[in-house]
């Protein structure tokens, strides 16, 4: 198989999507036709709807019976003009300008920092709320930075329908993982200290990476050298510290988002975390080990109870059978996944538990997240 530079390695991955005018065999995206159009709903725009998150944001739209009375597909000028299906009806892909936002109610973003950066804003002056799936205002403060399950008040003040935009953040994918599994904890005993290693799978890398990690695949197993566009290095039959760019303390920028994510949703600014982040050669679900420090005594079994009641959390803990979560058991799927539940015996007592942690990096470390916020505006 010839090499692809890192665009064709996304148009070719982008292909597979339902699009007209590129021939396909691969089924939409969105295979079942959804009643979601409400006259009364609210008017919805995509921002980068070619993208692996843009297409996520369609399934989980269509999945959870998002109402709407329209809905604008934008993204870049070399993808206007193209055209696909959604819920049994064909839309034409506009180019994002700075009039892409009038009337639009709610705008789902995922299109990179410095385009959320300009037309983010650019849409709040219009009346719309943003809920923006980019790093770019995650820690600016007054932008709530939300997991419905973890802190829906930071977004209280936040309504549809009096003209007034706003900005919600979506926090960093790891983060949304860790703390689905960490937040019913620590309600219960408080978590002074978190240690969190990731394995962290393509897909949070994009449409790009995921390519590049499929065409390695095929060309080691020829016996053919790795094309390397997305990342420096092979990264099939492989893993590497996160490619994120390194920061002054030694830590990437991948890590300090964990940190500091953390203390802004849990509204704690003396929680003790730290982290180490790893890419991993899996597509599309995150794992990651996470290992807490209580304030208060928690014992494993109250913890299993406790996250066996969680929302958005399964528990996947067979010790007799060493069943415990994995990425391809979450992939796709809505709940974070979570198993090796244990007292840490490097602590006295019952101050400390290890968990492992895996969930779908793409829908609820992205999509979903988006879209459960959307819903908690309607």
């Amino acid at each position: 198989m010839a090499a692809f530079t890192s665009h064709q390695a996304q148009t070719h991955f982008l292909s597979k999507l339902p699009i007209t005018n590129k021939p396909t065999r691969t089924k939409p995206i969105v295979t079942r036709v959804r009643m979601s159009y409400q006259e009364s709903g609210p008017s919805l725009a995509v921002v980068g709807v070619t993208g692996a998150v843009g297409q996520e944001f369609l399934s989980v739209l269509s999945d959870r019976d998002f109402p709407y009375r329209s809905i604008k597909m934008l993204a870049s000028k070399r993808s206007a003009g193209k055209e696909f299906s959604f819920q049994d009806k064909t839309y034409t892909i506009e180019e994002l300008t700075e009039n892409s936002f009038d009337d639009v109610d709610i705008a789902l973003f995922s299109a990179g920092g410095s385009i959320s950066k300009k037309f983010g804003l650019i849409a709040v002056d219009k009346g719309t709320v943003v809920v923006d799936n980019s790093s770019a205002f995650r820690m600016v403060e007054n932008v709530p930075l939300v997991i419905p399950e973890v802190n829906p008040e930071a977004m209280s003040g936040i309504k549809l329908g009096t003209g007034k935009g706003a900005l919600i953040a979506n926090p960093n994918c790891s983060t949304i993982i860790c703390l689905m599994a960490a937040t019913p904890l620590h309600r219960r005993a408080k978590v002074t200290r978190m240690v969190v290693s990731t394995y962290q799978a393509a897909s949070g890398a994009g449409a790009a990476a995921m390519e590049e990690l499929e065409l390695q695949t095929r060309e080691i197993l020829e016996g053919k050298p790795p094309t390397c566009n997305i990342f420096n290095q092979q990264y099939a039959f492989n893993l590497f510290s996160h490619n994120a760019p390194i920061v002054s303390n030694g830590y990437n920028e991948e890590e300090m988002k964990l940190v500091k994510e953390t203390r802004k949703i849990w509204n704690d600014k003396d929680v003790r975390v730290t982290a180490t982040c790893i890419r991993v050669p899996v597509m599309r679900a995150h794992a990651e080990s996470v290992n807490l420090q209580f304030e208060n005594p928690l014992d494993e079994e109250t913890a299993k109870n406790i996250l066996s009641n969680a929302s958005g959390v399964v528990v996947i803990d067979d010790r007799a059978s060493n069943h415990f979560p994995t990425p391809l058991e979450v992939s796709n799927k809505d709940d974070v996944a979570v198993g090796r539940i244990r007292r840490d015996v490097s602590q006295d007592g019952n101050y400390g538990l290890d968990i492992f942690v895996c969930g779908d990096q793409i829908r609820k470390g992205a999509a979903l997240n988006a879209i459960q916020i959307a819903e908690m505006l309607l």
